[in-house]
C-alpha cells in the first residue's frame, strides 16, 4: 500500500526541530515493521495546529492525494493533524472522500474505524488543550509585563547574565541608537536611507542581519529608548486564527526604566512628529517621503498639484531633467505645463542665490526683520492664548479621529478622509507654529534672529560640498513651484516654520 506520513513541531527552537526529526525516524521504522511503502514524510516545521492555512505540508499532501499519489496517511496522533476542530474534521472528510485512510498510531485507530462523533471529542480535547495553553502564556506575558520585563532582545542592549528577562545598555550599539535618530531628525534622512548607510558602512543588526526600513523604523518608535517599556499595546482576540487587536492605552503596561534610556525625550518626541507628517503625507496624497535624488518631492507642479519626476538619460554623457510627473503619466490633456528643468542649472542658480545671500547678509537680515514685523503686527493685537490654542488643538484630533474611525469602519472612503482631514491638518500645524511662538520665553525678533542665523549656517555648510544631497537641500528649502512657462518659485523652510507668508521667495527663469 502506497503510504505517506504528516508530521509537525509548533516552533523553530532546537529541540522542536529534533523532536521532528525523530517523528520523520519514527515513520521510517513503522513502515518497515509493518510491510508499508512509505512514499513520501510531509514534514512542517514551526507551525501552529491552530491554522490550517499556513502549513504548507499539510495543504501540499491534500492537494497530492487529489492526485490520487497514495493511499494511507500515518499521522502520530489527532493533535498532529489539527487543535482546530473545524481544521480537522475537513481534512478527514475530504481524505476519505477519495477513500484515503488516516492511521493515528499512537492512538491504535484509524478514521474509518472511529465514528466522526468519537473523532470530533478527540478533537474538541485537542483544541482545548490548545487554548489552556494559550491562557498560560497569555497569563506569563502580563505578569512579566507587569513587572517591566523584556523576554525579547533589543538593539542597544544586552541581556543580563543569568537572567533572561533584565537589560544592560551596550553602549556601541547604543552610538548607533543615537545616530540613527540624528541621522533622522537632523539630517532629514529617511528610514529606508538610513538603512542603506548603516549597510554600506557593515554595521549589522542584533541577529547579524541587514538593516532593512522595518527595522529602522521598530527603533524610531520603540520607547524603551526613552526608559519607558510599554507591553500589551495588542492582545490575540482568538487564539484559533491568532488575530490580534489593539488594546485600549489605559490597559498598556508602562514601566519606567531610566536606567535603559539612551534617547533624550525631545528627540524622541521629533522623532514621532516627523513619522507622523509622513504617515499624514501618505494619507492624503498617497505619496511616500521620498529622498532618493536631491529634489525628490522637493518640486511641484504650480497647474495640476503633481510633484515632478526624475528622467535621465545617458548617451555620451548622463543628463539629467525633471518634469511634471501629471503629465509624464497622463498626457498633455492632463496638465498644460511642459516645462523640463536641467538639474544641473536649478542646482547651480540656488548655489548662486545662497552666495548671494550670505554676501549680503545684514541687509538681507533687516528686510526680513521688518517684513516679519509687519506680518506679526496685527496677530500681536489679537493674540490666542495658549488655553485656547491647546482646546482648539484638541477638537482637532477628536475630530481626526473620528473620520479615520468612519473609515476603518467602511462609512466613509480614502477619498473622503483625504479631504475631510487635509484642511484639519492644516489648521493643526497653524496652530502649533501659534503654540512654539506663545511657549517661547523669547522675543519673536530674537527667534527670526536665531533661525536667520541657522539658515545661514546651513547655506554655508551647503556651499563647501561638492555634491548636494536631498537632507542638505530640504533643510533650507521648503518646496519648489513650477509654474507653465518656466516660472520657477523657490521657498525659504525658515518662512514656513514661523507661520509666516513667504515673501521672499527665488524667482529663476529657465529659458
Amino acid at each position: 500500500m502506497r503510504t505517506v506520513a504528516y508530521c509537525r513541531v509548533s516552533t523553530n527552537k532546537e529541540e522542536q526541530l529534533e523532536s521532528l526529526e525523530s517523528q520523520q525516524k519514527f515513520f521510517d521504522e513503522y513502515a518497515k515493521k509493518n510491510g508499508c511503502n512509505l512514499v513520501k514524510i510531509y514534514a512542517d516545521e514551526g507551525k501552529s495546529g491552530t491554522k490550517i492555512k499556513n502549513r504548507t505540508q499539510l495543504l501540499r499532501l491534500l492537494s497530492d492525494a487529489k492526485d490520487g499519489l497514495f493511499d494511507l496517511v500515518l499521522i502520530k496522533d489527532v493533535s498532529r493533524l489539527a487543535r482546530n476542530t473545524v481544521d480537522f474534521l475537513v481534512s478527514i472528510r475530504k481524505l476519505k472522500a477519495l477513500n484515503i485512510e488516516v492511521r493515528f498510531v499512537n492512538n491504535n485507530f484509524t478514521s474509518s474505524e472511529c465514528s466522526e462523533f468519537t473523532l470530533t471529542l478527540l478533537s474538541a480535547i485537542a483544541q482545548e488543550e490548545s487554548a489552556n495553553t494559550s491562557k498560560r502564556v497569555k497569563f506569563g506575558k502580563k505578569q512579566n509585563a507587569e513587572r517591566g520585563r523584556v523576554p525579547n532582545f533589543v538593539y542597544g542592549y544586552d541581556k543580563v547574565p543569568g537572567d533572561y528577562f533584565n537589560l544592560n545598555v551596550n553602549e556601541d550599539e547604543a552610538k548607533t541608537v543615537r545616530r540613527i535618530f540624528n541621522l533622522y531628525t537632523q539630517e532629514s534622512h529617511g528610514a529606508n536611507r538610513i538603512a542603506a548607510i548603516l549597510n554600506s558602512e557593515g554595521i549589522l543588526t542584533k541577529r547579524g542581519c541587514k538593516w532593512s526600513q522595518n527595522a529602522i523604523s521598530r527603533i524610531l518608535t520603540n520607547e524603551i529608548y526613552i526608559g519607558k517599556i510599554i507591553n500589551g499595546k495588542q492582545e490575540v482576540a482568538d487564539f484559533l486564527t491568532g488575530k490580534r487587536r489593539e488594546k485600549n492605552e489605559n490597559d498598556w503596561y508602562v514601566v519606567d526604566r531610566p536606567e535603559l534610556k539612551i534617547i533624550d525625550d525631545v528627540v524622541y518626541e521629533k522623532a514621532q512628529r516627523i513619522l507622523q507628517s509622513r504617515t499624514n503625507l501618505f494619507i492624503q496624497s498617497g505619496e511616500r517621503n521620498s529622498e532618493r535624488y536631491v529634489f525628490s518631492k522637493l518640486i511641484r507642479c504650480a497647474c495640476c498639484g503633481y510633484a515632478f519626476r526624475r528622467i535621465e538619460r545617458k548617451y555620451q554623457n548622463t543628463y539629467v531633467t525633471w518634469v511634471c510627473s501629471g503629465r509624464n503619466a497622463n498626457g498633455a490633456d492632463s496638465c498644460p505645463n511642459k516645462t523640463v528643468i536641467k538639474e544641473n542649472e536649478l542646482l547651480q542658480a540656488i548655489r548662486e542665490y545662497f552666495i548671494g545671500v550670505l554676501s549680503d547678509k545684514p541687509n538681507v537680515m533687516n528686510q526680513i526683520l521688518t517684513e516679519f514685523n509687519r506680518q506679526f503686527k496685527s496677530r500681536d493685537e489679537n493674540i490666542v492664548s495658549k488655553a485656547g490654542l491647546t482646546a482648539r488643538l484638541s477638537q482637532l484630533k477628536k475630530s481626526k479621529a473620528n473620520y479615520i474611525t468612519m473609515f476603518e469602519n467602511e462609512i466613509i472612503s480614502i477619498e473622503e478622509l483625504k479631504g475631510k482631514t487635509k484642511e484639519i491638518n492644516a489648521e493643526m500645524d497653524e496652530l502649533n507654529q501659534e503654540l512654539k511662538l506663545v511657549a517661547l520665553n523669547i522675543s519673536k525678533s530674537d527667534l527670526l534672529k536665531n533661525l536667520l542665523e541657522q539658515t545661514f549656517e546651513d547655506m554655508e555648510h551647503l556651499l563647501k560640498d561638492d555634491h548636494i544631497s536631498h537632507s542638505m537641500l530640504s533643510r533650507i528649502i521648503e518646496k519648489i513651484t513650477v509654474e507653465e512657462g518656466a516660472h520657477i518659485d523657490i521657498y525659504l523652510k525658515l518662512f514656513n516654520e514661523l507661520g509666516l507668508e513667504n515673501n521672499f521667495t527665488l524667482m529663476y527663469d529657465h529659458t
